[in-house]
């Protein structure tokens, strides 16, 4: 049996999401990698991999993926470059891609490289059932993500509503998964996902609620259709390294991965 070399990875960005993804490569027993490159910030963790500053260098280290981490203008930099030197870009920041000029930008590139952009489905289930519903025909897609107040410190929630005096499940957003994915970059890439598995970000809508009942994040998503009408809720830890992120995202990452390892594939 031929033995496959192990799977070169470069990745955007060394936060949480970065470092959870590696400790999970790490436990895949069929799976072996090696991280070529870092580039962004000083690496953060001993098993982070050479540091680089620009993607004329992540590109020189011959990644066959590069894994973006680390936010929406982190894809808007660095995107580009990578996609036309033919190596496949995971993003993780999908929220990024309501920026349509950005959306049809990195498309371009992409064709150009002869690769792809490669979307985490992340936190939310579904996404297979979403994206193969689109095809029969989709009439209403609708989203509500439900978080523990203080995961919305630091979005313009703080400005709307007192977080931390919150006694009840408070709805501060209502509008289209465009608006929720620019307003709420670090919360809304679930929406972003759903929008461009369904029927994009302008007909997607999109409610977000702080609810201090809540202990995890909840996603909950609604389509209806040719095919029928799909109810479906997770409630999901929250990220040790990020609470505004789903522990799920990076499993969701650490798949796509595996699959391009694997000879059978999911």
């Amino acid at each position: 049996m031929a033995t496959r070399a192990p799977l070169r990875i470069g990745f955007i960005g060394d936060g949480g999401i970065a470092h959870s993804v590696r400790e999970t490569l790490g436990e895949c027993a069929d799976l072996d990698y090696e991280t070529v490159a870092v580039l962004g910030r000083a690496p953060a963790y001993p098993d982070s991999g050479p540091g680089i500053t620009t993607a004329e260098e992540m590109i020189a280290a011959s990644p066959q993926i590069v894994v973006e981490c680390a936010g929406h203008a982190a894809v808007s930099e660095f995107g580009e470059p990578i996609l036309r030197a033919g190596i496949p870009l995971l993003v993780v920041s999908i929220g990024s891609l309501a920026d349509e000029s950005l959306l049809a930008r990195l498309r371009r590139a992409a064709e150009d490289g002869g690769t792809h952009v490669i979307l985490a489905a992340g936190a939310m289930a579904g996404i297979d059932a979403l994206a193969a519903a689109r095809l029969g025909g989709l009439t209403k897609v609708r989203y509500i993500g439900r978080k523990p107040p203080l995961a919305w410190a630091g979005t313009p929630a703080e400005q709307l509503l007192d977080l931390p005096s919150l006694r009840e499940p408070t709805t501060f957003y209502v509008g289209s998964a465009r608006d929720a994915a620019l307003q709420y970059p670090k919360n809304s890439n679930v929406a972003a996902t759903i929008a461009l598995a369904g029927i994009g970000f302008d007909r997607t809508e999109v409610e977000l609620v702080a609810d201090p009942t809540a202990a995890k994040n909840v996603h909950e998503l609604l389509f209806e259709g040719a095919d029928g009408r799909f109810e479906i809720n997770i409630c999901g830890e929250p990220s040790r390294a990020n609470p505004k992120t789903s522990a799920l995202t990076a499993h969701s990452i650490v798949r796509i991965l595996s699959g391009l390892a694997s000879p059978v594939v999911i």
